[in-house]
């Protein structure tokens, strides 16, 4: 049977480490700016819905990639709070699994973008 209590209040845990990635990690803003940014640029533009679903894809991958590397990070902080070789690695992993997804954003969105900017002039 489903506990209907805790499937409620685990979503209230999840809430809040959303609400915290935004609120205390400033690479999250970054991406949180931006993301507004390509949001506005797609209703300005008039995106179809592929290309919303596109978009919004890469929004989400950068995010949760953003979200594991924070967990990461402060999991290896806790584990090992002086220098550590192997947690300077984990943590430069991490964090470059979120610059692969930000590339991976930024092509989305150009193949996206550039050919109705093209457009415009």
């Amino acid at each position: 049977m489903i506990d209907l209590l805790r499937a409620a209040r685990s979503f209230r845990f999840a809430g809040k480490g959303m609400i915290d990635l935004f609120r205390f990690e400033n690479n999250a803003r970054i991406h949180l700016a931006a993301a507004l940014a390509v949001v506005s640029a797609g209703f300005f533009f008039g995106l179809s819905a592929t290309e919303w679903g596109l978009i919004i894809t890469q929004i989400v991958l950068v995010w949760l990639a953003e979200a594991f590397n924070t967990a990461l990070e402060k999991l290896s902080d806790l584990v090992s709070p002086e220098y550590h070789p192997v947690i300077k690695a984990v943590k430069d992993l991490a964090a470059g699994g979120v610059l692969l997804a930000a590339i991976g954003a930024l092509v989305v969105g150009l193949l996206v973008f550039v050919p109705k900017i093209i457009l415009l002039f």
